[in-house]
């Protein structure tokens, strides 16, 4: 149990850490999406015969999926509840993977990939927003980096599998597609164990649903005092959400770095690093089992730094992390660019990227998922975190679309000097306009942060 002596508050922490788990499992499915298509690029252009425009659509069509799942996300979520809306995700991407396995064309894998997005988008979207939901204030930065955890896993299992069927021969990318399928049931199954959300039960008006959940997460004193927090949060509000609403005067701030840390969550550009670690790694001659390889080192370290970025993330805060990753991002591509450029040897790219990969998770992957599910006050934080995410997805797509071509035109190496100065740029926006959000209520954080 986890204790606040001088509130008397009492937290079942045991409940809490297991239905984060089962709902940011969705994360597991994001992840899984996210690598696959790295070991599976190399027979796809082979089997679709990709020309670098192609390879970018294809690869990025996920996040088209994603901006729509986004959206029909934050409209179940507010209607329905944050359970329905996790369901949904789930199934969807069952069905669309084994779609996947059996495209028979390119258009046909296109609008499959599309679907997978769909599903993605809801789980990325709804997934942080429910966990920072039923979690105490002392422990919720931990708890909505487990969303990020489970991605971590989703993308070494996945390259684990990739890196084992690489030999299956030509059809090996339609085995690694089929395999999302098992990780979609498991969540599907999981999230009919979920309690609904408390905050979205006051919302709609089910007070007695809400008390029976809270009293399965603390003690009396935490019930009366989180729905006392609530309740003052929702006065004068109206209970239907609007997209209006989240560009009013008084919320526009937290809106506009919302949308900002999720764009440059995408345009610090590892996410290249991810997806086109063959590209990466054949500039300098590596072969295809080393290539493969490499991204599996890659899951194994973006893994060991996750775990230490949930360990520190309510310790030394959102903020000093986010400063950190931005600055050690920027200094670390300029070194990168610098040996792709020269076609220096592939131990020290492979050494580089790794520390790249170590920083991103270390702060930007996790702490941005954090922020954007705290920042938003309770009345607008379904659509506030619909606008966030769709910029985010947006975001990403531009990103793996423009780096086949970008690097046909610059070379391999030149989009990094890029992202070296984006990264710079997001180092000065945490620097000036993030505060810090640790150890406060959501609602704490709503009368600091807008109605202050």
């Amino acid at each position: 149990m986890i204790t606040d002596l001088k509130k008397e508050i009492k937290f079942n922490s045991g409940y809490i850490i297991g239905i984060s788990f089962i709902s940011a499992l969705g994360g597991y499915l994001f992840g899984f999406d996210f690598a696959v298509i790295s070991g599976a690029l190399p027979f796809l252009r082979k089997e679709f015969a990709l020309d670098p425009v192609w390879e970018g659509f294809l690869t990025g069509s996920l996040a088209l999926g994603c901006i729509v799942g986004c959206i029909i996300a934050g409209r179940i979520a507010e209607k329905f509840g944050r359970k329905p809306g996790l369901q949904v995700a789930a199934l969807i991407f069952a069905i669309s993977s084994v779609g996947i396995a059996f495209s028979t064309g390119l258009t046909y894998f296109l609008v499959l990939r599309f679907a997978a997005g769909i599903g993605v988008g809801m789980a990325s979207m709804l997934c942080p927003m429910y966990i920072a939901e039923i979690s105490p204030a002392q422990v919720r930065g931990r708890n909505v980096a487990i969303n990020q955890l489970t991605v971590v896993l989703g993308i070494l299992i996945t390259n684990l599998c990739n890196y084992f069927l690489a030999d299956a021969g030509d059809n090996a990318w339609r085995w690694m597609f089929g395999l999302g399928t098992v990780p979609a049931a498991i969540f599907l199954i999981g999230v009919i164990a979920l309690p609904e959300s408390p905050r979205w039960l006051i919302k709609a008006g089910r007070h007695e649903e809400a008390e029976k959940v809270l009293y399965k997460i603390g003690s009396e004193g935490f019930v009366t005092s989180t729905q006392e927090a609530i309740e003052k949060s929702l006065k004068g509000g109206a209970k239907k959400e609007s997209y209006r609403a989240v560009f009013e005067k008084a919320v526009r701030p937290a809106v506009l770095v919302g949308i900002t840390l999720a764009v440059f969550q995408q345009f610090c550009g590892i996410n290249v690093v991810f997806n086109y670690t063959s590209t990466i790694f054949a500039s300098v001659g590596s072969s295809l089992n080393q290539q493969l390889f490499e991204t599996v080192s890659i899951g194994i370290v973006n893994l060991v730094f996750t775990l230490l970025a949930m360990w520190q993330v309510d310790k030394l805060g959102r903020k000093p992390l986010m400063l950190i990753g931005s600055l050690g991002l920027s200094i670390l591509y300029i070194v990168l660019a610098y040996l792709l450029q020269n076609q220096l040897s592939a131990k020290l790219v492979s050494i580089f990227v790794l520390l790249a990969i170590s920083t991103y998770a270390l702060s930007l992957a996790p702490i941005t998922w954090v922020l954007i599910a705290e920042i938003f006050p309770n009345k607008i934080r379904s659509v506030a975190s619909t606008v966030a995410i769709v910029s985010l997805w947006a975001a990403y797509f531009v990103l793996v679309f423009t780096f086949p071509i970008l690097a046909k035109v610059l070379g391999t190496y030149g989009p990094f000097y890029m992202y070296a100065g984006i990264c710079f740029l997001g180092f000065l926006f945490v620097l000036k306009k993030v505060k810090e959000t640790k150890g406060q209520t959501l609602e704490e954080l709503e009368d600091n942060l807008i109605r202050h």
